[in-house]
């Protein structure tokens, strides 16, 4: 399998030119999704299947488990900041530094499991309190240099949560586990 292939097991997102509100309302169901299906991805993983790295030179289990709410705590303030205000300038962060950090090396999974479900419980709810035009509200990212709509950042934090499961799946499977 080439590295492409174990790095991005579904895929790198891809933004729909048309964002739909049935496809709207379908990233959103994934994301209410999401804890209860990584939960599923990762039970009964003992700590040794934790300390394994999805793929040679990448992130343990345990470090992408832990990374999935670091990145949709930032999603989710990034929303409220979007909905807040006109066009604002989001901080970036250094996800590789974050994973790296001891919270990420060290903490029960559960932790980070528990999180993402009330993390998602509670921007379900924002989420299904927006309108179509909230939905097109921008953000400006200062490393892309571009402003993004809350529409296709809500598509493209969908496909995350699936990517970093499919990762973990497949390690599983190429384990045997």
């Amino acid at each position: 399998m080439h590295d492409e292939q174990l790095r991005y097991p579904i895929g790198k997102y891809k933004q729909p030119e048309v964002i739909t509100e049935e496809q709207v309302q379908h990233w959103i169901e994934e994301i209410a999704a999401l804890p209860a299906d990584l939960r599923r991805t990762v039970a009964g993983m003992s700590d040794e299947q934790l300390q394994t790295p999805y793929r040679e030179g990448g992130w343990k289990v345990r470090q992408v488990i832990h990374h999935l709410p670091d990145s949709h705590i930032n999603a989710y303030v990034r929303f409220k900041l979007a909905l807040t205000e006109q066009k604002p300038t989001i901080k970036p962060y250094r996800e590789d530094l974050w994973g790296s950090l001891a919270d990420s090396e060290r903490t029960p999974i559960d932790l980070s499991l528990g999180l993402l479900e009330h993390l998602h419980a509670r921007w379900v709810v924002l989420l299904n309190s927006m309108t179509a035009e909230d939905f097109r509200r921008t953000y400006f990212h200062p490393e892309h240099l571009k402003e993004f709509t809350l529409a296709g950042i809500l598509g493209m934090y969908a496909w995350h949560g699936k990517h970093h499961r499919a990762q973990i799946e497949a390690l599983k499977e190429r384990r045997g586990w």
